[in-house]
């Protein structure tokens, strides 16, 4: 599930899993290089993203999967699911058919994932103040039911990026220290050499492209 490393205390893996257009390319770009780029082609098979954060003084290695979010290769990202311990589920906050999608979305994580994974969930854009259709205490009321995290963000202007990727780190790392994940169990049919996390980034509108 983990191996520490001679440079870093554990290499930490993420997985990017979603329908197209949330902004969840963005959300990645923003966090790993710190920079936002508009407008995304559609991920095709699986992108890749890394960065070195802190946590708890030691040095983590975070590798990012961001994986194609069509309807097409939906039966391949549910492979990934298994073994993760943690995940990303993300909506857009100016389109209310993506937040209406949530629950089948979380079910299907939750019946293809470990039963401890950390889910955070994301309302992404909310810099579009003007354009919101999702209120925040919806976003709150649905992680208080469903016993999430709950945060907004905007790929745009980096609110809550950092915050995101790194309290849901955080959040996996103390379950291992406790013991809640058997590190020497879990994940192995994924990787022998990281702990697999999912940062899960949902969008229900299939074949388009939205900037952010």
């Amino acid at each position: 599930m983990y191996r520490p490393e001679a440079n870093c205390g554990y290499s930490l893996v993420t997985l990017c899993v979603c329908f197209a257009g949330v902004g969840k390319s963005c959300l990645l770009l923003q966090f790993t290089d710190k920079r936002f780029q508009p407008v995304h082609d559609l991920t095709i098979g699986v992108e890749f993203g890394a960065r070195m954060i802190t946590i708890d003084g030691k040095q983590i290695k975070l590798q990012i999967w961001d994986t194609a979010g069509q309807e097409s290769f939906r039966s391949i990202t549910r492979s990934y699911y298994r073994g993760a311990a943690g995940a990303l589920l993300v909506y857009d906050i100016t389109r209310r058919d993506t937040f209406n999608h949530l629950t089948t979305w979380l079910e299907d994580a939750r019946q293809h994932s470990n039963s401890n994974m950390v889910i955070m969930l994301i309302g992404n854009k909310s810099d579009l103040e003007s354009r919101r259709e999702v209120k925040k205490e919806e976003g709150e009321a649905f992680a208080r039911e469903h016993g999430l995290i709950f945060m907004e963000t905007s790929a745009k202007t980096a609110s809550n990026v950092e915050e995101a990727f790194i309290n849901t780190a955080k959040e996996i790392y103390e379950k291992i220290q406790e013991g809640v994940f058997d590190i020497n169990n879990e994940v192995t049919h994924m990787t022998r050499k990281h702990i697999l996390f999912s940062h899960w980034m949902v969008d229900t509108h299939c074949g388009n492209v939205f900037p952010q």
